[in-house]
């Protein structure tokens, strides 16, 4: 069979996911990727330099992916920088459910945590970015530096709050994900509690609801 030529890159993303939930395992080499795809390697090498840059290329595509649907909602530019990250969540997680069986495999694929996520690291750069915009718009509104928030802490602690969610909706069990809903709209009403420097309430009924999902049963 000759070698077919692909031409974008969501082809090479499709066919590598395709792959890997067919073969429950992630292909050992572009070589031998790109043989049982009939895919030309000399094209496969114009778009990505490793099959470690396709998995990190799949979860920026979610990103991608989310953004462009955000964008086609007309209300999102006028939305609250809460209602917009609040939206964003709700979206990934939508996108991520199209492809939930290759994101859980993508996860799991290590008992060590900390080696599976390094192929998040441009969905981080992505995602951090995004964050950083919403901070420094509220920064924006403040009148006194000191009260502005360190925009790269944030930014990082906005990071490891979308972990967290991501954790908590791989291990979700309840009818339509209702729980995953729950802790997103707890935790960035905590976030949101925390950057514009107000009472602590919504962190301890935070603080509650995991309590109860952990320890519960």
């Amino acid at each position: 069979m000759s070698a077919k030529k692909v031409q974008t890159k969501p082809d090479i993303l499709t066919l590598y996911m395709e792959s890997v939930l067919e073969h429950e395992k992630f292909p050992l080499s572009a070589y031998k990727f790109c043989k049982a795809n009939s895919i030309d390697e000399t094209e496969f090498y114009k778009e990505y330099a490793s099959l470690d840059t396709v998995k990190h290329h799949i979860w920026q595509a979610f990103y991608d992916n989310t953004i462009n649907l955000l964008h086609k909602n007309e209300n999102y530019s006028s939305m609250t920088r809460k209602d917009r990250l609040l939206v964003f969540y709700f979206t990934f997680f939508e996108v991520l459910l199209l492809n939930r069986s290759y994101v859980l495999f993508a996860l799991k694929e290590h008992k060590n945590s900390m080696a599976n996520l390094g192929q998040l690291k441009k969905l981080r750069s992505s995602f951090k970015s995004f964050t950083s915009e919403l901070i420094e718009e509220g920064n924006d509104d403040k009148n006194l530096d000191i009260t502005k928030n360190p925009i790269s802490i944030f930014s990082e602690a906005a990071w490891v709050q979308l972990l967290f969610i991501l954790k908590f909706w791989l291990d979700d069990t309840s009818p339509d994900f209702e729980k995953t809903d729950v802790a997103i709209e707890k935790s960035i009403a905590v976030a949101f509690e925390v950057f514009d420097n107000n009472q602590l309430e919504t962190i301890f009924d935070f603080g509650k609801f995991l309590w109860k999902e952990k320890f519960a049963n």
